[in-house]
C-alpha cells in the first residue's frame, strides 16, 4: 500500500506475485493507494517492462477496509488512514521514489520482499 497507488505497491506486488510463484507458494500481493492516481506511474511500468513483468493491476485501486480486514499482512509504504488493521502492518516509508530511482527503489523492494517469503 503506498499512497497513490501507482508505483511502489505496483512494483513491490508484482515482484512479490512473481517470486511467489517461482517458489511455488501460495500467496497474493495486491497493490492499493490511499489516495489512488488516475493511471500507474510511467517510470513504475517502463521499469517492469524492462524487466520482463507487467504490472499486477491496470489502473492504481483504492484500499477499502474489506482489504484491511482480509489481509494476512500489510506492507505500507505511507500512513495507514485511520485506525490500524488487526493483522500485521510493516512500514517499508524509506523506499525512493520510483520516478527519481527506479533501479535503487526495486532492489530495495526485491530485498525486503526476499527477507519476507523467507519467513
Amino acid at each position: 500500500m503506498c499512497e497513490h497507488g501507482a508505483a511502489k505497491s505496483i512494483l513491490a506486488a508484482t515482484y512479490f506475485n512473481h517470486f511467489a510463484a517461482e517458489l511455488g507458494l501460495d500467496r497474493r500481493a495486491t497493490a492499493r493507494g490511499t489516495s489512488p492516481d488516475r493511471e500507474l506511474s510511467p517510470a513504475t511500468v517502463k521499469g517492469l517492462s524492462e524487466d520482463g513483468l507487467t504490472p499486477t493491476e491496470s489502473v492504481p485501486r483504492p484500499l477499502t477496509k474489506m482489504d484491511l480486514e482480509s489481509t494476512e499482512r500489510v506492507i505500507a509504504f505511507c500512513d495507514l488512514p485511520g485506525q490500524e488493521p488487526r493483522t500485521t502492518v510493516e512500514y517499508w516509508k524509506d523506499i525512493p521514489p520510483v520516478s527519481e530511482d527506479y533501479v535503487k527503489a526495486r532492489d530495495l523492494i526485491i530485498e525486503r520482499i526476499r527477507k519476507l517469503l523467507e519467513q
